[in-house]
């Protein structure tokens, strides 16, 4: 029976035994304590300790997106303005920069749910709701007609939201299914409806433009802090989609969902104000470019990457590419370029995934190779890798060896 197998105590103070410590539990100093982890070196190694890949998200994928969008944004507008000078001045250049706010709120919307890795569809079929419930309610004013709408948009959020955080469910489900409900709202009115009032939003379009930039460029700029990036993106799939991630993590994004909605609604009132009339559409358009707007200015298409100038760049860059469409007359479909901005946007993203993971430091790496490296072979003793020793003995060398008994040392003369 082995020593440790049955009583410990047989040999000891018997002749011939020596007692030895138990170097197991303790030591000449005394007992050895537990080893525990600390968070701090993985908080370093891991851009979420729990869930996540390892190291932190690279940005300069991001900047270097964003400088070519400037890029292009900066060539669109010349080539506008040296051909069609007439749309981009004057009142046709007000008109433009209302359109550009109202479509980078539904933008920042969309980028705030796809962060958040709980992408809202509702947001486009919203606008156009908020855009007919203002022409209806227009001669009450803004600040009368305004809340009211801003409220019921955030309701319509509210529902999505406690639909994706409370059952656990994909964002883009739940909040289609809102949007069918819009829908059925919108398909009430067969007509289109003359928007009451006199609000006219060219009159302080920069300042509408302007708010949307700050407002975005102020929440990607937190989003890149990288305790907020991960409260944000907790929604991301790491493992089991349907595994519940925490209050925390419900409640930033319950908070982007109703959000992107109150967004959505901000942007059905400016869009109503450019109009003398309402056309009771799907909204299907305005989620499609929305979601392209974002996706191209750098946010990914998973949840949490994404850039700082990124989406107040696409806008620009898109709603150039519509003007540019009108002056020349193309006859572009909302739903056309709302497709190839969507499909260009899953290009970024993968560049994104691509290029926007964690690089590990050299002593990570090689930590990482050796805790991954196997021994070749197989054949074990006990259950114990014997790694590259070979069941079978070596080959013997075939060449003829003279047998020492036939020595004449040994004959029978001797």
């Amino acid at each position: 029976m082995p020593y440790d197998d049955g009583d410990n105590t047989r040999f000891r103070g018997e002749p011939g035994f020596r007692e030895e410590p138990d170097f197991r539990t303790s030591t000449s100093t005394g007992s050895i304590p537990p080893v525990r982890a600390s968070s701090g070196p993985l908080d370093d190694i891991f851009d979420d300790p729990t869930h996540g890949d390892p190291g932190r998200d690279r940005m300069a994928v991001h900047f270097a997106w964003e400088a070519i969008l400037l890029i292009g944004a900066g060539v669109l507008g010349f080539l506008i303005y040296s051909q069609h000078k007439s749309a981009v001045t004057g009142q046709n250049l007000r008109e433009l920069v209302v359109f550009a706010a109202a479509l980078g709120l539904l933008a920042f919307g969309a980028a705030a749910s796809l962060r958040a890795a709980a992408p809202n569809l509702a947001i486009g079929p919203v606008a156009v709701a908020a855009a007919m419930s203002f022409a209806e309610q227009g001669n009450a004013g803004v600040s009368a007609a305004g809340p009211k709408i801003v409220g019921l948009a955030a309701l319509v959020g509210l529902v999505i939201a406690v639909l994706v955080v409370g059952f656990q469910v994909p964002g883009w489900a739940a909040s289609l299914a809102g949007a069918l409900v819009v829908i059925v709202w919108i398909q009430k009115h067969a007509a289109p409806i003359t928007v009451a009032g006199e609000f006219d939003p060219t009159d302080r379009s920069w300042y509408y433009f302007g708010g949307f930039a700050a407002a975005s460029i102020l929440g990607a700029a937190l989003c890149a802090i990288r305790p907020l990036r991960r409260g944000v993106g907790r929604f991301r799939p790491v493992g089991d989609p349907a595994a519940r991630r925490g209050f925390f993590a419900a409640l930033v994004t319950g908070v982007a969902v109703v959000s992107s909605t109150v967004l959505a609604a901000v942007a059905g009132i400016l869009i109503a104000g450019l109009n003398s009339s309402v056309q009771p559409d799907l909204g299907m358009e305005w989620t499609g470019l929305a979601i392209g707007v974002a996706l191209v200015g750098g946010v990914s298409a998973f949840g949490r990457r994404g850039g700082v100038f990124g989406t107040v760049l696409a806008t620009i860059v898109v709603s150039l590419v519509i003007r540019f469409g009108e002056a020349a007359d193309w006859r572009l479909s909302p739903y056309a370029v709302a497709a190839v901005t969507i499909a260009a946007g899953l290009v970024v993203t993968r560049l994104v995934e691509t290029f926007g993971k964690p690089l590990l430091t050299p002593d990570e790496e090689t930590w990482t190779s050796e805790s991954t490296s196997t021994w070749t072979g197989g054949t074990s003793w006990g259950g114990a890798d014997t790694g590259s020793w070979s069941a079978s003995l070596p080959t013997q060398p075939t060449v003829n060896r003279p047998d020492p008994w036939q020595d004449d040392r040994w004959g029978a003369g001797r």
